[in-house]
């Protein structure tokens, strides 16, 4: 797919990690090697999710990624969640390390998502 298609995508995803610092936390030596496992599940939960929910020839990954994120967003915001402004990683909520996740895997371009 060519890169024009997902620009909108991408660059949801690099907002919001730029929100929740994913870049910074995510650099070797920050986090604590359990958020990392727990932000790695999380990966392989939204990696599962995406490749059994839509066929991975259709869409990029970026746009796949970027539509996961933005549902979660949505209902998490229609029952009142918030992105923290600055988030304790140590004692992260599912959603924030779910979104890290999403964010981590649309950096690191993940080829099992890639059509």
């Amino acid at each position: 797919m060519s890169g024009w298609r997902d620009f909108p995508a991408r660059r949801f995803l690099d907002r919001l990690s730029d929100e929740l610092g994913v870049a910074a936390v995510l650099a070797p030596g920050v986090l604590a090697p359990g958020v990392l496992a727990a932000i790695d599940q999380h990966g392989a939960a939204v990696r599962d999710i995406l490749a059994f929910g839509v066929p991975a020839a259709a869409v990029a990954g970026a746009v796949l990624l970027a539509g996961y994120a933005k549902g979660v967003l949505d209902e998490a915001q229609a029952h009142g969640w918030t992105p923290p402004a600055i988030v304790d990683w140590a004692n992260a909520d599912w959603l924030t390390l779910r979104l890290a996740s999403v964010c981590h895997l649309a950096r690191r371009d993940e080829p099992a998502l890639e059509a």
